[in-house]
């Protein structure tokens, strides 16, 4: 499973790349970034906190809006569930959504996807993600800028939703 998900993040990025290098110039933005998660509700229970790391593409569609592409990969760890067995899960999340900027830096948005467990077993699966979060893009040496948002993110599956506040910082180029 987990060379799948490599060979799924490895495919992705030469996609967003070959798409970046077309539309160089034309307001395309691919973006690095680290992602922090926090658990909030009933998935706090279970879990601590979450690290990852993320690509993330943006298209612009108009003066204030860019059509987004992201996908990456989260590692959520929690508390001992067992006798010194502590909880870690991992997810591939890939979603698409829209950006708008309300000034020349600050963006609200949305994203639709879903996040696809590395896990083996019954917590193993596919679930229906939805962010909407805001953020901030700062400019820096040429078209290359700091991007930091904040969002809150939803994975509904037939078990339940697991909930969490998620910070990125990226860079995009």
């Amino acid at each position: 499973m987990k060379k799948i998900i490599l060979i799924a993040i490895l495919a992705g990025f030469s996609c967003f790349s070959k798409v970046y290098a077309q539309n160089s110039g034309r307001g395309s933005k691919l973006g690095i970034g680290a992602d922090f998660i926090f658990p909030v509700g009933s998935f706090a229970d279970k879990a601590d906190f979450g690290t990852g790391v993320s690509l993330l593409f943006q298209n612009r569609i108009a003066e204030s809006l860019r059509f987004t592409v992201g996908l990456g990969y989260l590692r959520i760890n929690g508390p001992a569930q067992f006798v010194g067995v502590k909880y870690k899960e991992g997810y591939v999340p890939i979603k698409a959504g829209l950006r708008y900027f309300l000034t020349e830096n600050i963006y609200a948005g949305g994203e639709l996807g879903a996040a696809i467990s590395s896990a083996n077993g019954s917590g193993s699966g596919t679930a229906f993600a939805y962010a909407p979060g805001i953020g901030a893009e700062f400019p820096i040496l040429n078209d290359n800028s700091l991007d930091f948002n904040v969002r809150y993110e939803g994975w509904s599956r037939s078990d339940g939703t697991r909930s969490f506040i998620g910070l990125r910082a990226g860079f995009n180029f």
